[in-house]
């Protein structure tokens, strides 16, 4: 037998589900690695240093991995050296060293020919501010500067070997190439002294994709070995965007281990390196929301990744982060020259080319490098659809809106079927109210008869959240397009809207920007998100009134909520939302006279804002 409580059931189950929508908005938010975790690398880290320190050794842990598929190494380059002197200007720091220049389609900048360092890279294609005049995007920059962010390439000698190998302080000699370009790489060279020779040749293509070969020539009687390693370093806190929803820090694919990521806030707080011992295959380095420089070694060859960063020493000083590999030992015999291959790639994240490198190369799941999100099974393919329409419109702004009657289209049928049983719901009204007058002193009878009606009609009580829980997957996965893919970056729509992947500009606390003053960012609303409430409350108009006065309430004012929730998120999004809303309500309009259930709006927003009208002087009237 069906219990009287059923009906309130539902109607808290509705409720339930209005809440979830804000719920999984924030799901992202407040994703952590267990605190238990940390704790336990922490403590074992401090004992490593509490036997160092017993054996009178106060050098500073390596941060190039010191246990590698190879015997270690007792003079790994450190990764996190804060430069001796005040840091200079980038400029200063550039003109202060011998340099080879870069110049490709794509990038801008030099190698420092002292540690032969790749540390001045500037994005050629792209720009601070929508502002075509503004600078352009600096990636790189040297040790000495204000933000040092750079990669090294180098050799590691064998435990208790005194072979000489090249440093951060090493000057390299041209040995080929006046510049690089796609067309023309070049060669260094470091001579030793004692019978060995390092040559590096760099490669690039025509975007982001460098190729690294170094090689040693063994000019002894003796066979020599070495071990390659590779890092990418960056001193201090980079801007964040801020949002848990985005990925910025340490990232890498660690062979079978798969994805890392670590937030420079979660390194700093674990003060110990995450290492993975003889990886094969993937890639690591260090992301921001549009732009990444990631090494990849070479796919077949096992190395050892590690994760790292060290806390400043001294409040002046800066932290530092840090992602490389230690290869395997490369035994050189005499009289021979032998050599490593990496690649590394310096520049933007866009989906194609990343892809493209995935394929070419061979790395393995480089694609991952963009942040897709928990809904990557929908966010990719949505994606390549966008990218398939703006390719035939060449506007992302009207790509969202193509997008968006297509997602329609395919939901149409389950949601005509919802719609109609919402229309019949809305028809019974009358009844309803009628058996609310007739039990209005027992609640358990009322619930009772109406849950009856709603089952002799085959009426779901839930239709009406139905439209809104089908747009969450593809709420998320666009939300991640907009937010992450850099194709979104600076792309304009119509009128004020100069940038999809940002904010509406405009808000309605300074009268759209009349009144000359900027409004708090907690009451920036602007013309679109306004647009999106607007729409969002007439569909809710169509929709059957909840027998719980309450709950009424609460449908009522979500609109307002998701106004003001909504106001910060990309315009693209919200431009989305607001024509998804615009769409159901045609549909739903014209479903709710196929079934004589026609609502009256004008009449719905005098109801709603009646208490603001009386407070005006509007509503005083006869009948009012």
């Amino acid at each position: 037998m069906t219990s009287p409580r059923e009906p309130k059931d539902q109607n808290n189950l509705m409720f339930a589900v209005a809440l979830s929508i804000l719920v999984l908005m924030g799901w992202q938010y407040f994703f952590a690695r267990p605190e238990l975790q940390n704790e336990h690398a922490r403590q074992e880290f401090n004992k490593k240093i509490e036997a160092q320190n017993k054996d009178g050794s106060s050098e500073t842990p390596p941060n190039v991995a010191s246990t590698p598929v190879a015997p270690p190494s007792t003079d790994a380059p450190t990764g996190a050296q804060a430069p001796a002197t005040a840091p200079v200007s980038r400029e200063a720091a550039l003109q202060g060293s011998q340099r080879l220049k870069i110049e490709t389609p794509s990038l801008e900048g030099s190698i420092d020919l002292k540690g032969g360092r790749l540390d001045d890279l500037v994005l050629m294609k792209y720009r601070e501010t929508v502002d075509p005049n503004s600078a352009r995007v600096i990636l790189l920059s040297p040790s000495g500067s204000p933000e040092p962010y750079f990669a090294e390439y180098g050799w590691v000698p064998q435990s208790g070997s005194a072979v000489k190998v090249p440093t951060r302080d090493s000057l390299w000699t041209v040995e080929s190439g006046t510049r690089l370009t796609p067309e023309t790489p070049v060669t260094l060279m470091w001579d030793n002294g004692g019978g060995l020779v390092f040559h590096r040749t760099v490669s690039v293509d025509n975007d982001y994709m460098f190729k690294i070969k170094d090689e040693i020539e063994n000019k002894t009687q003796a066979e020599v070995t070495l071990l390659p390693y590779a890092r990418v370093h960056r001193s201090g806190h980079p801007p964040s965007q801020a949002f848990y929803v985005l990925h910025e820090g340490l990232v890498g694919v660690s062979g079978d281990h798969g994805l890392q990521e670590f937030t420079f806030a979660d390194a700093l707080k674990s003060g110990v390196p995450t290492t993975f011992d003889n990886v094969t295959g993937g890639w690591l380095g260090i992301t921001d929301k549009y732009w990444a420089t990631a090494l990849v070694p070479e796919q077949s060859e096992p190395y050892r990744a590690m994760y790292s960063a060290l806390k400043a020493r001294d409040p002046a000083g800066k932290d530092a982060f840090q992602t490389d590999y230690l290869r395997g030992a490369l035994s050189v015999p005499a009289g021979l020259r032998k050599g490593v291959e990496g690649h590394l790639f310096a520049g933007a994240k866009q989906a194609s080319l990343i892809d493209g490198y995935e394929n070419a190369l061979g790395i393995l799941r480089f694609d991952r490098m963009i942040d897709w999100g928990w809904f990557y099974f929908i966010t990719r393919p949505l994606f390549r659809l966008m990218e398939f329409i703006n390719g035939l419109v060449h506007n992302f702004g009207i790509t969202i809106l193509i997008l968006t009657v297509l997602v329609k289209a395919a939901f149409y049928p389950l949601a005509n079927k919802q719609y109609e049983s919402m229309a019949r719901m809305k028809k019974l009204q009358p009844e309803m109210q009628r058996i609310k007058e007739q039990y209005k002193d027992d609640t358990q009878r009322q619930q009772k008869e109406i849950f009856e009606l709603y089952r002799t009609q085959k009426i779901n009580p839930l239709a009406g959240c139905w439209p809104i829980l089908l747009q969450i997957p593809v709420f998320f996965a666009l939300y991640k397009v907009l937010f992450v893919t850099i194709d979104m970056r600076h792309a304009p729509f119509f009128g004020w809207i100069h940038d999809l992947s940002a904010p509406d500009p405009t808000s309605l606390f300074n009268l759209f920007g009349l009144l000359p003053f900027d409004s708090p960012t907690f009451l920036h609303i602007g013309v679109w998100p306004l647009i999106m409430g607007v729409t969002m409350w007439m569909q809710m108009q169509l929709n059957p009134p909840q027998p719980d006065p309450i709950q009424q309430q609460i449908f009522q004012w979500m609109p307002v909520v998701f106004t003001f929730m909504l106001a910060s998120f990309p315009a693209g999004l919200v431009i989305y939302w607001a024509w998804s809303n615009t769409l159901s309500i045609l549909q739903q309009v014209r479903i709710n006279k196929k079934n004589g259930a026609e609502v009256h709006l004008l009449d719905n927003i005098k109801r709603t804002f009646r208490p603001l009208l009386r407070l005006f002087g509007a509503g005083s009237g006869p009948g009012k």
